[in-house]
C-alpha cells in the first residue's frame, strides 16, 4: 500500500482518489473512513501500542475531524510506536485552529495542509501532494 488515506467525507476521498489518479495512476491507495479502521488497517485488531504493522503505507494522510477516534489520536498513536513513527503523515484538514496545528507539529506531523475550498485549488495539492511524496521522496529503507 502506498498510501493510507484517512477521511471520513465522501466527496472529499472520491476527489482526493480522482486527482492523485492524475499524478500517480500506479499508486496503490487504501481508505479508512474513522480512525477506529485507520488505526485497524495499520495495527491489527486492538492496537497494542507496541504492535508491529501488519500493513505498513508509505505515506498517511489524514484528516483531523474523524468519527469514533480523532486523528490526533491516530497520529498520536502512529508516531509513539517505534514501528511506525517513520511514516511519513500528512494532515489534510478544514482545521484552521492554532492549537491543532502546534499539536500535530508536536507530536511530529510531517505536513499540515489546509483543504482549500476550491475545486482547482485542492486538486492541485493533491497532485503535488502524490508526485512530491511517491515521485521524489526518498524514504528510509526498512
Amino acid at each position: 500500500m502506498d498510501i493510507l488515506l484517512v477521511e471520513d467525507s465522501e466527496d472529499d476521498s472520491a476527489f482526493f482518489i480522482h486527482a492523485l489518479k492524475e499524478s500517480s495512476p500506479a499508486a496503490q491507495l487504501r481508505v479508512a473512513r474513522d480512525g477506529v479502521e485507520a488505526l485497524s488497517l495499520i495495527f491489527g485488531a486492538g492496537n497494542p501500542a507496541d504492535a508491529v504493522p501488519i500493513a505498513r503505507p508509505n505515506l498517511i494522510i489524514l484528516d483531523l475531524k474523524l468519527p469514533k477516534v480523532s486523528g490526533l489520536e491516530v497520529l498520536r498513536r502512529v508516531k509513539t510506536n517505534p514501528n511506525t513513527r517513520s511514516i511519513p503523515v500528512i494532515i489534510l484538514s478544514s482545521s484552521r485552529e492554532k492549537r491543532d496545528l502546534a499539536e500535530c507539529y508536536q507530536l511530529g506531523v510531517n505536513s499540515y495542509l489546509m483543504k482549500p475550498m476550491d475545486f482547482d485549488a485542492f486538486g492541485e495539492v493533491v497532485r503535488t501532494l502524490g508526485r512530491y511524496w511517491l515521485q521524489f521522496n526518498q524514504p528510509p529503507k526498512l
